[in-house]
């Protein structure tokens, strides 16, 4: 897949005493408008890259210790009226409002309006995804409540964490192309996940997941449990809280049941290990079990089934 980028800009190639008038004035036109202050020796290093998604923007940030702030002189100034969904990557945060301050570690996401000010900073090198939901969009597929303060999401239960993982894993495919090239999808799953994010809060109601965030949900659980020799359908349809029969009526738009979709995601990650030259140390027998398979036998007859040749065929040659 063709990533829809928009821009990608970096400060690395930029004097560094400019560096600061150039990521407030790349802001200003490609994301919101903000101040932005350096606190490393270096300056602002920092690098951007922001991507269509349907409706969305997507911008994939990582940078230096710094602070970036919206005043309220400026949303006056240079008014925005998007909701921004943050998901910290990596890196430590600490976001304040004018309600008080959250702070942020690798893993946690942060929903709040560009109409209200804020103040966010890393004191540590950071990276993080960010969706810019236009406000329509977010009242009409997310939540009709209004966004009085920011929201610290995915710490709350168990079924936030999956969901704020789940939503980490679409997004982070689409930005490396891994996903399918069909934006509305990939754009109504991302919506479908933050509506069940965010609606309890907002409308005072639960917001069931819709199938799309399901299968979100259960994709990214099997993606992290792929090297468990007891991973099975039964596992995933306990762990997302469905049925057997529901999940794989969640399956059933990929043209894969949930048994097949997990044989097909072990035989891919295997087959990249045995092609990586770094892996060459490992037998085919290290690798079918690293990738969950009970067997060696067993792993080369699904393999040979799936890709026409032997695991063996498929390791470089080595001189």
């Amino acid at each position: 897949m063709t990533v829809p980028i928009v821009s990608r800009v970096s400060t690395q190639s930029v004097d560094p005493a400019d560096r600061i008038d150039f990521w407030e004035e790349h802001n200003r036109r490609a994301l919101v408008g903000l101040t932005c202050s350096s606190y490393s020796e270096q300056g602002l290093l920092a690098t951007e890259t922001n991507i269509e998604l349907g409706d969305l923007r997507l911008a994939e940030i990582s940078g230096n210790e710094h602070v970036i702030e919206r005043t309220p002189r400026t949303c006056q100034a240079l008014p925005k009226d998007s909701v921004f969904v943050s998901l910290l990557t990596a890196g430590r945060g600490v976001f304040f409002h004018e309600g008080g301050c959250h702070t942020l570690q690798t893993g946690d996401l942060i929903l709040y309006e560009t109409r209200r000010s804020y103040l966010f900073g890393f004191p540590s090198p950071m990276r993080q995804l960010l969706v810019d939901i236009p406000r329509e969009v977010f009242a009409t597929r997310c939540a009709s409540g209004d966004v009085s303060a920011p929201m610290l999401l995915g710490r709350g239960s168990a079924v936030e964490g999956a969901l704020a993982s789940a939503l980490e894993a679409v997004l982070a495919d689409w930005v490396t192309g891994q996903e399918s090239d069909d934006s509305i999808s990939t754009q109504d799953t991302v919506l479908d996940l933050v509506r069940t994010l965010a609606a309890p809060r907002l409308d005072g109601g639960s917001a069931p997941p819709a199938a799309l965030s399901q299968l979100a949900v259960a994709k990214d659980y099997i993606d992290r449990h792929l090297a468990d020799p007891g991973l099975s359908a039964g596992r995933v349809a306990e762990a997302i809280g469905v049925s057997a029969r529901h999940l794989s009526r969640i399956f059933q738009p990929t043209g894969v049941s949930p048994s097949r979709h997990i044989l097909e995601q072990r035989l891919d990650k295997a087959r990249q290990a045995l092609a990586d030259p770094g892996s060459r140390h490992l037998t085919i027998a290290d690798v079918a079990h690293r990738w969950g398979f009970a067997s060696q036998a067993h792993f080369t007859r699904v393999f040979r089934s799936r890709f026409g040749g032997t695991p063996g065929k498929t390791r470089p040659f080595l001189m």
